[in-house]
């Protein structure tokens, strides 16, 4: 069950909506997992729910939240497990095990938990997303091939829309034909007096759908946009000979929430130099010593392009709930 677990209480929905919204998040998630796999030539593969600390495995998103961990006695009582916060890391070195070829890669259902997120309508403890890898060339890790990967997600999710709305008739399809870029130093530019949310409002209710490039490197104004972690996306490297960053967010316009809906985090993984550089900037330059680091400074892993798309929001968006409890069993 995947709806309105919060704690004992009964749930506000009667039977029928629960079974007739469980059958609709069935379809889509199958519907667009293919549909994604297909466009970007994907392999699912299984994936751990946790991994042993002190291997630079696990994602630390900003780089301040800590991850829920234990131990298991039966595997070493003396080194700590920590349960995924997402598989970034983690993707690229199954790149190089299972031995994919530039323009290949793979998928896997990820599950998570981030206990020290904020808990609201749109943010849960428990976090659900499509992990994804792709394998490329050095002369792809551009913000061409980039804005290229973007539109192909976004026309697998517009695909989901409106193979759901013909199927189900319950919503109409509101995407429109095509996503917009813009960079966070122009969108700061654009709205220098609101805040880094209220400029994703803006600029979403303005076009529908929006991927923001450049998150995690110091704006003009000498903030970031957003915080993003050192060792997996690169922030620093130079877009255009304007901007600099090679990763953003997809972002579309929620008429239910009426805000803009984060539905995807992505981007050119670092090579060995923004990895030297990030790790520099924020402060972490011990993390090079780690199981994960060593080996891509060391030149043990391919060149990549990832990211996540959120399985419960992109449930919430297509479906125009309100509440991500009423797509996802956690603790609200």
């Amino acid at each position: 069950m995947s709806l309105s677990a919060i704690s004992c209480s009964i749930s506000p929905f009667s039977a029928f909506e629960l079974k007739k919204t469980e059958k609709q998040i069935h379809f889509l998630k199958t519907f667009f997992a293919e549909t994604l796999a297909e466009t970007l030539h994907l392999s699912k593969v299984s994936s751990p729910l946790f991994v042993e600390a002190g291997t630079g495995i696990n994602d630390d998103l900003n780089g301040v939240e800590a991850p829920t961990s234990f131990y298991i006695p039966e595997y070493s009582p003396t080194k700590r497990i920590e349960v995924v916060q997402s598989l970034a890391k983690w993707k690229r070195m199954m790149l190089k095990h299972y031995e994919f070829c530039i323009g290949e890669g793979l998928y896997t259902d990820m599950r998570a938990i981030r206990p020290h997120d904020v808990i609201d309508a749109t943010h849960s403890a428990y976090v659900d997303q499509w992990d994804w890898e792709l394998c490329i060339a050095k002369e792809q890790r551009t913000l061409a091939f980039l804005k290229e990967t973007v539109k192909k997600i976004y026309t697998s999710i517009k695909q989901t829309e409106a193979r759901f709305a013909a199927i189900f008739q319950d919503t109409k399809p509101i995407l429109p034909e095509e996503i917009t870029f813009i960079h966070t130093e122009e969108l700061e530019e654009m709205y220098p007096t609101l805040s880094p949310k209220e400029r994703e409002n803006e600029i979403c209710k303005k076009h529908g759908a929006v991927f923001l490039i450049g998150i995690g490197g110091a704006l003009k104004s000498g903030l970031p946009h957003d915080g993003r972690a050192p060792d997996y996306d690169d922030w620093t490297t130079p877009s255009t000979e304007k901007f600099k960053g090679l990763n953003g967010d997809i972002l579309v316009w929620h008429p239910v929430l009426e805000a803009a809906f984060e539905l995807s985090s992505m981007g050119v993984r670092v090579d060995i130099e923004a990895l030297q550089k990030q790790l520099k900037i924020s402060g972490q330059e011990e993390r090079s010593k780690l199981l994960f680091h060593s080996m891509l400074l060391q030149g043990e892993l391919p060149f990549s392009l990832g990211g996540g798309i959120g399985q419960s929001r992109l449930m919430m968006f297509l479906l125009r709930k309100s509440h991500i409890s009423q797509v996802q069993a956690a603790v609200f």
